[in-house]
Formats: C-alpha cells, structure tokens, sequence
C-alpha cells in the first residue's frame, strides 16, 4: 500500500472549508508558539520574519470578520523560570483575543482550548506557527480528532528544517484538512 493509496482509504478528499468561503462565525484563527524565542530561530522555509508576517496577514482579516484570532504560547512545566524570549511576539499578543498556555507539544491537552472553542461553536480551524511538524501539526492532529475542519495557512508556518516543514505539509496535512498559502485565505461574502 502506498501512502496515496492509504490517503484515498482514509478519506483525505475532504471538502474544503475555504468553499464558497469560511464562515466568521464557526471558524478561528491558532497562531502556535510565535513566541520571540521561536521566531528567532533559523527557521525553513520560511525564515522568522516571514511567517510573522504572513501570520499577522491573517490574524488582521480574521479581526477584520469578526472572527476570533487565538495564539499558543509554550509554558515548559517543572521550570521555575521561562527561557528568555518565552513570551509572545508583541504583534500577536496585540492582535490575540485569547491567549492558550499549553505545557505539551499541541495546544489541546489540558489547555480548554476545545472547550472554549465548542461553547462558541468553531468547528474550523486556520493553522499557523512555528514549528510545522512540531506544535502545529501536534495541534492539528488533535484538532482533526475532535473534528475540526482544518485548513493550514503553509507560508505563515516554518520548521527546524525545510525537509521536516515540506514533510509535514505534502504527506500530513493534505490527510487532516485543507492546504492553502496564506492570501488564499477568506470569509463568505454573504
């Protein structure tokens, strides 16, 4: 069995959120780990910088419709103080509505980040951050076990490595939602 063949058994054609355009009332935005620390590492593809930008991009259209805009920061448990640069990127503290602190790789376990989400009736999610193959695909595959349709904004993510960044959104996240650049990003005009 080939991975193509396995996507095809597990149902990887799904249809995608983004048609005719994400409903503002049922989706939000997770921006994962831009936290100054994490940004500043020698990311690829996408250098820091870069995926900040792309990342902020869709943080002003989701404040733009009315859409919440959550961000995950890492709190390492049993350290009595944070590494230097653990809290979030200025901007993005700026434009979060929510902030979730996990003490795990993805942001679901023991967070109530699902909790918060389901009493506001989000059933999709737009992912980004840093690393891909790390926190946001963590995220993810949570997320796509408590059934969440997922679209992943891949120029506003990057990882360790471009080979671990390409990995996780050629083979992974095609399996678990939708794969689209940031600017592909957008509501329903109703």
């Amino acid at each position: 069995m080939t991975a193509h063949d396995h996507g095809r058994r597990a149902g990887a054609r799904r249809e995608s959120p983004l048609a005719p355009g994400l409903d503002p009332a049922r989706t939000a935005l997770l921006l994962i780990d831009l936290m100054d620390r994490m940004v500043a590492l020698p990311l690829a593809p996408h250098p820091g910088p870069d995926v900040l930008d792309a990342a902020l991009g869709l943080a002003h259209t989701f404040r733009a419709a009315g859409a919440p805009v959550l961000a995950v920061r890492v709190r390492r448990p049993g350290v009595p103080v944070q590494p230097p640069g653990s809290d979030l990127v200025p901007e993005v503290a700026a434009v979060a509505g929510l902030v979730v602190v996990k003490h795990t790789v993805g942001a679901f376990q023991d967070t109530g980040l699902h909790e918060w989400l389901h009493e506001r009736g989000v059933r999709t999610l737009v992912l980004a951050g840093v690393a891909t193959n790390l926190g946001v695909e963590s995220t993810a595959r949570a997320a796509a076990d408590l059934g969440y349709h997922l679209v992943f904004a891949t120029d506003a993510m990057s990882g360790l490595t471009a080979a671990e960044h390409e990995s996780s959104v050629t083979l992974d996240f095609p399996r678990f939602g939708t794969v689209v650049k940031a600017a592909e990003v957008e509501f329903s005009r109703d």
